[in-house]
């Protein structure tokens, strides 16, 4: 690399031109206005359901907070299916509800959920389906459709790594009930922490809004069970300016996709997990799969030897779900259940991928991974 000893991680967060956000800044301190839902965050609702193609946009203070919201707004109990190849936030919002989560298998070109393993999965206990876009690659949307219609289920997208994502210049976020997005320091638009819901109907919005709130109706009324999950100006300021250069940082991103692409392509052993060609994708991501049969190196040796030289990749997502000490014990969990995941999980490594990442540096690095094929 150009400089050896800086370390490259997984990704580093964009952040706005400073000049750029102190006119927010001085607005809120000038307006006293800190948080519940100050101009700036209705500003920034109302830009990004423009930006998305959507009709409604509650904004959270963190992806988690708006996951457990979507949940309680739909009234959702007993079991609902989900997958173990996510962030743990996933299956944490089921718990946090009450709610029995139950770990069906993923296919195995995108690791997303297998629709005919939910359909397998569904008892007279299940209410609903949370699905994730894993590294913004949909899900089988019509056909989790076509199943929740025939099961009398509600759909939640866990959106988290979708922001943008379109399908057949459809929203990736329109699909289902509610999708939750996550506006996280890693994410591709971020808030520093935040996040949102994506509703259909004006009620449905009201409903969010609400129960966001502690359930307040008026000063001293409260109608629903809430909890306080709005998110502050400040970061409805960092969002504003973050939006501005959203498309400049994409652009970036795809040109660091586009070089591994480019250098990693014929390296025996090396499986990209490439976009659907009807998706218009927001590089969030760069999962490679290793076959150790074919490259010669188990992923986890390859992951070690990244690091020796400060290339810090990540195992995104490993340990499954299902794996660890608070999901294991479920029938869900055994592993004979969910082979393919078990097996996305030992091959997967997300590449360093953010804006500011030099090209040069990126094919350094996919030489490096080239060169220690055995």
């Amino acid at each position: 690399m150009s400089d050896p000893t800086r370390p490259v991680y997984v990704t580093r967060p964009d952040l706005p031109p400073i000049e750029e956000l102190m006119p927010y800044l001085e607005q809120i301190w000038e307006s006293r206005v800190l948080t519940n839902n100050g101009p700036l965050h209705k500003r920034l609702e109302q830009e990004l359901a423009e930006y998305l193609g959507v009709k409604y946009v509650s904004l959270f203070a963190n992806g988690t907070l708006a996951l457990m919201t979507a949940l309680q707004a739909l009234e959702i109990r007993g079991e609902v299916i989900t997958t173990p190849f996510s962030f743990v936030a996933t299956t944490h919002a089921l718990w946090w509800n009450n709610i029995k989560p139950v770990f069906a298998d993923v296919e195995p070109r995108w690791l997303t959920l297998d629709p005919q393993r939910i359909e397998e999965a569904i008892t007279a206990e299940t209410t609903a389906i949370l699905p994730v876009h894993v590294y913004g690659n949909p899900c089988s949307v019509e056909e989790i459709g076509m199943i929740a219609k025939k099961h009398g289920l509600k759909v939640i997208y866990d959106a988290a790594h979708a922001f943008g994502v379109k399908k057949n210049d459809l929203p990736l976020v329109s699909f289902g009930d509610l999708s939750v997005l996550s506006f996280h320091a890693t994410k591709v638009f971020n808030t520093f922490e935040g996040g949102a819901i994506v509703s259909h109907d004006a009620g449905m919005k009201r409903r969010i809004d609400l129960l966001r709130n502690f359930g307040f109706t008026g000063e001293i009324t409260v109608a629903e069970h809430g909890i306080n999950g709005k998110m502050n100006e400040l970061q409805a300021a960092v969002g504003l300016v973050q939006l501005k250069h959203l498309g400049d940082n994409i652009g970036k991103r795809k040109a660091v996709a586009d070089t591994y692409t480019r250098e990693l392509h014929g390296v025996r052993g090396i499986k990209i997990l490439m976009p659907p060609a009807d998706v218009r994708t927001n590089y969030s991501y760069y999962p490679i799969l290793i076959d150790s049969d074919e490259y010669g190196r188990t992923r986890d040796e390859l992951y070690e030897e990244l690091r020796s030289h400060n290339i810090y990749s990540r195992r995104y997502f490993y340990p499954l779900i299902s794996k660890m000490d608070t999901y294991s014990q479920l029938p869900s969990s055994q592993s004979e259940n969910l082979p393919v995941a078990m097996k996305g999980a030992s091959k997967i490594l997300c590449l360093p991928i953010f804006s500011e990442l030099n090209l040069a540096e990126v094919k350094m690095i996919a030489s490096l991974i080239a060169g220690l094929r055995c």
